[in-house]
């Protein structure tokens, strides 16, 4: 019986209730026999290094030699998963089994993250893997709301016009449905509720030959509104792929001609669906290349490892994340609450102009219970290191408005977390851990020692 390895590449920070419901996906699909036992992601070490691989246990398929996650990079609009069923390691000539885009976003959040601006990366993967099975999948941390609103219903309709299917949200097939027509979709989008005055409503209107549809792409002088981005692709992708050839044209955007730039990701969108925009001639665009590729020097690859090897090798785990790239986490309670932290002390006199009430998050807040410790770690590239250092003095407000006041009895540790260069030493003394180039593991002069117990662990189990 033939076996493969399955590989996961991912933007994100790998969860195990995320790849939990990828690998029952898979399984599904393929009718494969499968046991799930208590999940856990293990760097994997060759002679005591980092081999930049991550194993996951617990799952036992007899058509599944290795589950492999490895971080990516995407090239431009990338989705969270790509899904590999081979035994070589993916390159990007080869063609995923699944795309997923992973979201904890409800619309008692937002009306357009959890949806809209997510879209474009769907339709933007088409011009890469046409063929590849389309997933939103809903990692929700809070409860969603009963009554969808009007924005989540049009979205979820669009993206199954598409092709895209949903995991983790249940879906009342009678108001979720793919649209029919494109007469439909002009006449759910009338009917919807207007946005205040003053803001450019998104309206559909057929006129023989052309179909409009207005949306402002203009944000910070450039073309880079990302929910209208999202908004404006999904609904010309469920226009195109219920047979319209005519023209759509983007109206009341409020870009000028030198806005429109080749390598945008919506005018590579508008090329391959024959998008124009009112007024403007639309450039060519520039092949960006591979959809991706693997990550080499971000940061995250630091904070995401020792993020993993403290909650699989230690009792410590993470109480709020904001990995480089990856979607924001909430701030968790003792009692277990999620709840999203504020950017701001005071928005008014921030907007007055007060810059002094930013809230500063770290990238990475892990708590280790049993020396009642806190730890705020800020992640940096190697050559950016006193950056991070200097960074550290600017969490006393994170730590007054929330550690503080939820965790009381608890001692706060401020500390970096480094990636990259060859160095095999670190001798700042905020710095806690450098995973370097080569995959070495070295802990600081002052690494806490939930660091030095989790990497103790790690090697021990290697060994």
């Amino acid at each position: 019986m033939e076996k493969k390895n399955l590989w996961l590449l991912t933007e994100e920070r790998p969860k195990k209730e995320v790849i939990k419901e990828i690998l029952l996906r898979f399984t599904r699909d393929r009718q494969f026999a499968c046991f799930l036992d208590k999940l856990r992601i293990l760097p994997a070490l060759e002679n005591g290094r980092f081999s930049f691989l991550y194993e996951v246990v617990g799952f036992e398929c007899n058509r599944v030699e290795k589950i492999y996650i490895k971080s990516i990079s995407g090239s431009s609009s990338c989705v969270d998963f790509l899904v590999f069923y081979q035994d070589e390691q993916p390159n990007p000539s080869d063609i995923p089994i699944y795309a997923i885009e992973e979201t904890k976003t409800d619309d008692s959040e937002s009306r357009n993250t959890g949806v809209g601006q997510r879209s474009s990366k769907f339709v933007y993967l088409d011009q890469h893997y046409p063929d590849t099975t389309k997933i939103m999948l809903y990692n929700f941390q809070i409860t969603p709301k009963e009554r969808p609103t009007e924005t989540n219903i049009f979205g979820t309709r669009l993206l199954l016009t598409v092709g895209v299917e949903f995991i983790g949200k249940k879906l009342d097939k009678e108001v979720f449905k793919p649209f029919s027509s494109i007469a439909e979709i002009i006449d759910f989008k009338r009917k919807m509720h207007r946005p205040p005055a003053g803001n450019v409503p998104i309206l559909i209107t057929q006129s023989d030959n052309v179909i409009s549809i207005s949306g402002r792409l203009i944000k910070s002088g450039s073309l880079s509104h990302d929910p209208n981005i999202g908004n404006l692709s999904i609904i010309s992708a469920a226009i195109r792929k219920l047979g319209w050839s005519g023209k759509i044209v983007i109206t009341h955007h409020g870009l000028e001609q030198r806005h429109v730039k080749s390598r945008n990701k919506f005018i590579r969108i508008a090329n391959k669906l024959d998008i124009e925009l009112d007024g403007l001639i639309r450039p060519k665009a520039i092949d960006n290349g591979a959809y991706w590729e693997y990550e080499s020097t971000g940061e995250k690859l630091g904070t995401i490892f020792i993020h993993i090897v403290v909650e699989n090798f230690t009792e410590g785990y993470s109480i709020f994340e904001n990995h480089a790239g990856c979607e924001k986490g909430y701030f968790f309670t003792k009692e277990g609450k999620p709840l999203q932290l504020e950017k701001y002390s005071d928005r008014t006199a921030y907007k007055e102009g007060d810059k002094s009430q930013i809230i500063s998050i770290p990238d990475l807040i892990l708590i280790d219970f049993g020396r009642s410790e806190i730890i705020n770690v800020e992640g940096k590239q190697y050559r950016f290191r006193q950056d991070g250092i200097d960074e550290l003095a600017n969490f006393e407000e994170i730590e007054s408005v929330y550690i503080n006041r939820y965790y009381p009895e608890f001692d706060i540790i401020r500390t970096v977390v480094l990636y990259g260069s060859k160095e095999k030493e670190i001798i700042e003394i905020e710095v806690g851990f450098l995973l370097n180039e080569n995959g070495d593991l070295i802990l600081g002069i002052k690494a806490p020692e939930l660091f030095k117990e989790a990497i103790k662990n790690l090697i021990d189990f290697w060994s």
